[in-house]
């Protein structure tokens, strides 16, 4: 985001606002109100419909209240938000975008529950009692003119702003069937005990004065809230990446206070996250989240970041080393001195980067909304050329005004409302068979337009798990002896890498017997009795250090596989070197099909991964990747994303980790493995279930056939509308067959979206 102007040669120094902006329903809508700030006198703005956020930068000592009135000045509402707690749940901050979907639901059960009989009042003649034009009355109003009422509200605001969308459509169309359906119970003749909507398949005309559309009004009502709570429901996701990100760290941390002990133990004080500060010192047990960023003061363990990282190889450290807060303490006890607390830490910066990527992020123009903004003055200038005209030529004021208020009524289209939320809902739904949920109808535009997919490496091509990959024994060892003797040994360990190679060694040779005497030895490995023999497992140093040392031909294969980015244990007993086990993150089975179906859908694929040139190469091979971006820091994967944007790319990103989550947000497209951490699924757009990539595949080829039917359905719902209001502006509108015409236009749409239905997974 930009800064504000220099003024006269010298820099304005600015600072960054927060508002919360409420009303928005649509990304117009943000972009209205982006206008607006921005032509504020020093005031850059950037406004996001997904997050209800508008980011806003101004001279230092600017009062925010001037912006808060500005937005309500162009119909919206705006907040300072209140300050966050560091790790307290967002509950209170919720409340208000709660408050509102949860009125959109009562909305729309209310819609539903009245509007049903309504239609079908109009539509069955055989149901048209006596006086049902009353009780259909009594229906719909609290339908048209509380239900709608988001739309009412909205419509007013885009007046006051000469603008129009779909918003404009609804209100318009609604209040002028429900006003001319009064004006024909009240003072014409569709107030007459026993009127009936005949079931006529001629066109006449008429003065209206008999006709009634309270279902017209009633029934787009009850489409266009369905479709708004859904999309609502979807949208208030966006902001789940940050929330998601701060429960990752540690809760409360013990920090040594006082002097020490005889012993040289200082006391152990239980405090909150919060209150912890550089220079303290904290201990951090087997199993625990490292509290924050620091120094290692003592002790040496191995660390998994792989929450954070998406590496799965665990990080030794020792005194000395750095840690990062959030990663867990896999193997010792360890003292850590706090060097980075708060908004310093890399947990986030990382959520700062992933809220600046979702901000920064342009959200797709609703289709519906772009058509409205050239379909509804054109409809209003219909109507008023329709009103003249009639008038001009002679006829009757009724008759003219029934003219004209049918236009307006058939130009409030029913299917419109159907187009989108049905097929969003079958494709979400057949997406959800597969293992595929797609966020909101914005991903879909998304999805057409890629054409790069960038692929995290570990835990999206790779299983992210090492696995007991090679297993190497000097000459006249038995090959199912080494992996027990190792095995037994490695399995009294709580290190990942023991644990895949006892694993690995439980799968081949069987019952593993229980060691004696087991111990570690810091950051060389491990050593105990097992039946009988005196077994050590670990770096090459410690069987160096028994003075057991690998054969030429062992060492060379040893250092084969290390130059492959695998990890190589050596194993010895009773005073000689035995043999090596080789470890490794493996590429899952199905990644080169999936690769080579996203090749066929146009995309090229690109692998990103923090590992040396080497290793990304043979994995990239292995699957069929030819661009490889190697030894790629995490903070940097969202940089790399956004270069490739720079060069005119369109970007799917698909990760698993922390750390891919900001690129996540800052691709056009992100999918995040269901495997993967709640971060990274939080800041995609999709999530992958399985963790299978080939359902990369499926995500995009679903996402584009549903996007394919929702333009169909608007198509066509515009179509049915524009045709007929030729017939309208002529008064030739029989109002059983305009409910036929929208019932059958609604049915097309319903029945094109449950095609959907049928969609295949490449995975079958």
């Amino acid at each position: 985001m930009s800064t504000s102007a220099p003024t006269e040669g010298a820099s304005v120094p600015t600072t960054g606002v927060e508002l919360e902006i409420g009303g928005m329903t649509c990304a117009s809508c943000a972009n209205r109100i982006e206008r607006k700030l921005n032509k504020l006198d020093g005031v850059s703005a950037t406004v996001n419909y997904a997050t209800e956020k508008a980011k806003v930068t101004v001279p230092e000592g600017y009062d925010p209240e001037l912006l808060v009135g500005e937005v309500r000045k162009a119909g919206y509402s705006a907040t300072l938000p209140v300050a966050k707690k560091p790790a307290a749940s967002s509950g209170e901050d919720d409340e208000p975008e709660d408050a509102e979907l949860i009125s959109l639901r009562q909305r729309l059960i209310g819609a539903v529950v009245l509007t049903v009989p309504v239609i079908a009042m109009a539509m069955i003649p055989a149901l048209q009692f006596e006086y049902w034009q009353w009780l259909s009355l009594a229906l719909a109003s609290p339908v048209i003119l509380w239900g709608a009422w988001p739309f009412h509200r909205a419509a007013w605001a885009n007046l006051k702003q000469g603008t129009a969308t779909m918003d404009t459509l609804i209100s318009m169309g609604t209040l002028t069937a429900f006003a001319w359906s009064v004006y024909a119970l009240f003072f014409g003749t569709a107030g007459t005990p026993g009127m009936t909507h005949p079931f006529e398949f001629t066109i006449a005309p008429s003065d209206g004065a008999g006709n009634i559309y309270l279902e017209v009004g009633a029934g787009v009502t009850m489409f266009i809230l369905a479709g708004r709570y859904f999309e609502k429901r979807s949208k208030r996701q966006a902001g789940a990446a940050l929330r998601a990100l701060l429960e990752l760290g540690a809760k409360d941390v013990a920090v040594l206070r006082g002097p020490a002990t005889p012993g040289g133990e200082r006391a152990e004080v239980k405090i909150g996250i919060d209150e912890l500060t550089v220079g303290d010192e904290f201990v951090v047990r087997p199993g625990e989240k490292i509290a924050t960023d620091g120094v290692v003061v003592s002790g040496s363990s191995a660390v998994d970041e792989s929450m954070l990282t998406g590496e799965s190889v665990p990080v030794e450290v020792a005194e000395g080393d750095a840690v990062t807060g959030a990663t867990v303490n896999a193997g010792g006890r360890l003292v850590v001195r706090a060097t980075r607390v708060g908004s310093d830490t890399q947990l986030a910066q990382m959520a700062k980067l992933v809220e600046d990527a979702q901000t920064g992020k342009a959200e797709v123009q609703r289709l519906a909304d772009r058509i409205s903004g050239v379909f509804v003055p054109i409809v209003i200038v219909i109507a008023g050329v329709t009103l003249g005209a009639w008038l001009g030529a002679g006829f009757p004021a009724a008759a003219a005004f029934t003219a004209a208020v049918a236009v307006l009524v058939i130009a409030c289209p029913c299917a419109l409302g159907l187009a989108t939320p049905t097929a969003l809902l079958v494709g979400t739904g057949r997406g959800a068979q597969m293992g595929v949920l797609i966020k909101g109808p914005e991903v879909l535009e998304s999805t057409r337009r890629i054409d790069t997919v960038v692929l995290d490496k570990t835990g999206t091509v790779t299983s992210g798990k090492m696995t007991l990959v090679g297993v190497i024994a000097e000459e006249g060892v038995d090959r199912i002896e080494l992996l027990r003797l190792a095995g037994a040994l490695e399995n009294a360990s709580e290190h990942p890498i023991a644990q895949a190679i006892a694993k690995g060694a439980g799968e081949e040779a069987g019952t593993l017997p229980d060691p004696e005497d087991f111990a570690n030895v810091e950051g060389k490995g491990v050593q105990g009795i097992v039946d009988g023999h005196a077994v050590v497992v670990g770096r090459e140093s410690l069987l160096a250090d028994w003075s057991q040392h690998l054969s030429p031909e062992v060492s060379d294969a040893k250092a084969a596989a290390e130059r492959e980015g695998k990890t190589v244990v050596a194993v010895g007993w009773d005073g000689r070197a035995r043999g090596v086990l080789v470890v490794a993150d493996t590429v899952k089975p199905t990644s080169a099909q999936a690769i080579s179906e996203l090749k066929e859908l146009g995309l090229t694929p690109v692998l990103l991964t923090g590992d040396n040139e080497d290793v990304a190469r043979q994995i990239a091979a292995e699957v069929g990747i030819e661009r490889v971006i190697a030894e790629v820091l995490p903070a940097e994967k969202v940089d790399v994303v956004a270069r490739l944007q720079s060069e005119g790319k369109v970007v799917a990103m698909v990760g698993d980790g922390v750390n891919d989550a900001p690129a996540l947000a800052q691709a056009d497209l992100g999918l995040a493995m269901g495997t993967g951490t709640d971060v990274a699924i939080e800041a995609a757009d999709i999530t992958l279930v399985r963790g299978d990539l080939r359902s990369a595949v499926d995500a995009i080829r679903l996402s584009r056939k549903t996007l394919s039917t929702i333009k169909t359905n608007l198509f066509w719902a515009f179509a049915y509308n524009t045709a007929a209001i030729p017939v309208a502006a002529l008064g030739m509108l029989n109002p059983m067959l305009a409910g036929a015409a929208m019932a059958f236009s609604s049915v097309f749409v319903v029945g094109n979206s449950l095609r959907l239905r049928g969609f295949q997974s490449v995975t079958r």
